[in-house]
């Protein structure tokens, strides 16, 4: 049979089977599948794939349907069972979140932003707790009150942050992990609760809550042997 009439036979063969030979090439599947099957491959009597004509072993084993049809004619690798996704390792560690809120009149004279010897033995409490996690993230926001001016408290509450910053950074805290963040006098938690606006003394020691230094530990605890 020469090849003008192998390639008519071929194509009887296909029309009759109702497949577009223009579809399975498009779709580059290497064997013959009937437009209304969905996609599933066409069989002979005994259970046999159709091939189509650009029919490889390599483009075999590219074709969904390689390994239910040609399994032994193609890479054991092809065909073999995909392995099922490994769960990641429990490395034994428990998030943990540990707020402290300091006054900032232990951490620091009225008005100013270099830390006392009290409030540096503070900051090492807070220092041991974060050597005992894997460490995340350690958040230092200060907070003024009311007394002074928007830009005052603003930059005095990012001077005592920062102050924070570096003596925890100097106790061996990773400085990339410690953030600062000033708040001024935006966030008081005294509300109205304090009136008149003349600093007296009565006014500042009403005052007081809201001049202080929220530090947020974030971070990994290792769990208890069993857990």
């Amino acid at each position: 049979m020469n090849k003008i009439a192998m390639k008519s036979a071929l194509l009887a063969l296909v029309t009759g089977l109702g497949i577009s030979v223009t579809q399975v090439q498009a779709q580059e599947r290497v064997y013959l599948t009937a437009p209304i099957s969905g996609g599933v491959v066409t069989k002979s009597t005994f259970g046999l794939c159709w091939r189509a004509a650009m029919w490889t072993p390599a483009a075999a084993a590219k074709d969904p349907a390689g390994c239910e049809c040609d399994k032994d004619l193609l890479p054991k690798e092809a065909c073999a069972p995909k392995a099922a996704a490994q769960p990641k390792k429990d490395l034994g560690l428990a998030p943990v979140g540990d707020r402290v809120t300091l006054a900032a009149d232990a951490l620091f004279d009225f008005d100013k932003a270099v830390l006392r010897p009290e409030g540096k033995a503070k900051l090492d409490d807070v220092a041991a707790k974060a050597k005992q996690l894997k460490l995340e993230v350690v958040l230092v926001v200060g907070h003024t009150d009311r007394i002074g001016s928007d830009d005052y408290n603003q930059k005095l509450s990012e001077k005592r942050a920062a102050a924070v910053k570096e003596y925890l950074v100097a106790k061996g805290l990773d400085a990339n992990r410690v953030y600062t963040e000033g708040k001024g006098k935006k966030w008081s938690v005294t509300g109205d609760k304090c009136k008149g606006d003349k600093k007296t003394k009565a006014l500042i020691d009403c005052l007081q809550p809201d001049r202080r230094v929220d530090v947020e530990i974030i971070g990994n605890k290792p769990l208890p042997a069993g857990k």
